[in-house]
């Protein structure tokens, strides 16, 4: 093929294509904006990648979205018992939601989204060339999200996840078109990441300056490992469309030390303590109120007392009931709920989802089939991962409703 003949195949496949050229610290940056399900896309990867010269190829991916692009049936290698015990059961089925979300585009697409990214990584490995993974990982993301919104957009938020679940209509168009220029996760979330700045500001903003610090990072790291002394000369870095111009503006300016920065947007801002005081506050309330009932007369004490098993206990194991739980599961979540405040550790839904999933164990058709399952809220209950992780939220929501119950119960019979 002449040269010109190269020229015009690599202008065909990009017409259109929004694309920044930044240079930085002797590194040229060719920065591709992508959408995450046109098939365009990917032959613009395919055609940078074959007509033009890189040292390096960087990825708007983490560690672990990069594995699960890799080896999509990793998954089924969870330690469902560890994600109980490690308090990570709402990451896990918050993922898995998100992977409905996709699937459903996929579906109505015909392309499977984040396929340019699989064609970056696929290029640079034929090439021998770096890969550079340069976005926050995914879980980070999605607690410092949550983390930024006050308590009632959070119920905001988790009302979303369910309805992409429940929902069974075709996502519109307008969404689909939406995505093309913009992200991923800001799409999953659209409605609150556009009223609510905070949001917005972890789901895109931070994720730009991460991935401008990860960038310069990487590009000295090369540098002083490189006996020339010369950093990635060349770096394509594919990128959402909509991360395009936060990240050039970003890359252009920014001056702080970019581990430092990769650093701090890496952690975990610190939790609000006041409500975990509150919530200690007012069962310590209600634990007075019972050591005032039995001051005043054994048999009302007694009544206080029973009133909070039976509240705590009963609507924790009409949780439990509600996920189909196993008739084990629901006592363990009985019995786990009213002496919550008195074990700290292990939450009463984290004991009655390690109960069901000793007594009903995943099989292996159940993690051959969760991605399917979960798409249909039905699913949720017929695969034992899917419904384990259901009894744990379930359980969770019931010992609160039950704790609020009872303490209004046991009040209005002292006054």
């Amino acid at each position: 093929m002449s040269v010109s003949e190269t020229q015009a195949t690599l202008l065909c496949a990009l017409q259109g294509q929004p694309i920044e050229r930044v240079q930085r610290d002797g590194v040229e940056y060719v920065l591709l904006g992508t959408a995450h399900v046109s098939r365009s896309s990917v032959e613009a990867v395919d055609a940078l990648l074959a007509h033009e010269h890189f040292d390096a190829v960087a990825v708007e991916l983490c560690d672990s979205r990069a594995q699960s692009m890799r080896d999509p049936e990793a998954f089924k290698q969870m330690d469902l018992f560890k994600v109980i015990r490690q308090g990570k059961a709402g990451m896990v089925a918050a993922s898995l939601v998100l992977s409905t979300f996709q699937k459903r585009l996929a579906d109505q697409s015909g392309i499977q989204p984040g396929a340019e990214m699989k064609a970056a990584m696929d290029g640079a490995e034929q090439r021998q060339l770096p890969l550079w993974l340069i976005d926050r990982e995914v879980g980070t993301t999605l607690k410092r999200a949550w983390r930024s919104v006050g308590f009632g957009q959070r119920f905001g938020l988790l009302g979303g996840l369910l309805a992409s679940v429940f929902e069974r209509e075709e996502i519109a168009q307008g969404e689909i078109e939406k995505l093309k220029q913009g992200d991923l996760l800001e799409s999953a979330f659209s409605e609150f990441a556009s009223e609510s700045k905070p949001l917005y500001e972890s789901l895109i903003g931070e994720r730009d300056a991460f991935m401008a610090a990860r960038l310069r990072q990487e590009a000295a790291r090369t540098a002083s490992i490189d006996s020339t002394g010369a950093p990635g000369r060349r770096v394509l870095v594919v990128i959402g469309a909509g991360h395009l111009k936060g990240l050039c503006a970003l890359l252009r300016e920014q001056q702080d030390d970019p581990a430092a920065t990769v650093a701090e947007l890496a952690s975990m801002p610190a939790k609000a303590r006041w409500p975990k005081w509150l919530a200690a506050a007012l069962v310590l309330l209600v634990f007075a109120a019972i050591a005032w009932a039995f001051h005043r007369n054994a048999a009302l004490g007694a009544h206080a007392l029973m009133a909070w098993v039976l509240f705590t206990g009963g609507f924790a194991a009409l949780g439990a009931l509600a996920a189909g739980a196993h008739p084990l599961s629901i006592l363990a979540a009985f019995i786990a709920a009213p002496i919550k405040p008195f074990r700290p550790g292990i939450p009463a839904g984290g004991i009655s989802a390690m109960a069901e999933a000793w007594v009903r164990r995943p099989r292996v058709v159940d993690f051959d089939t969760l991605r399917d399952d979960i798409v249909h809220w039905s699913g949720w209950w017929k695969n034992r991962v899917a419904r384990t992780l259901l009894n744990f939220f379930l359980v969770g929501v019931g010992t609160i409703v039950g704790e609020y119950s009872a303490g209004i119960h046991i009040f209005k019979s002292l006054i």
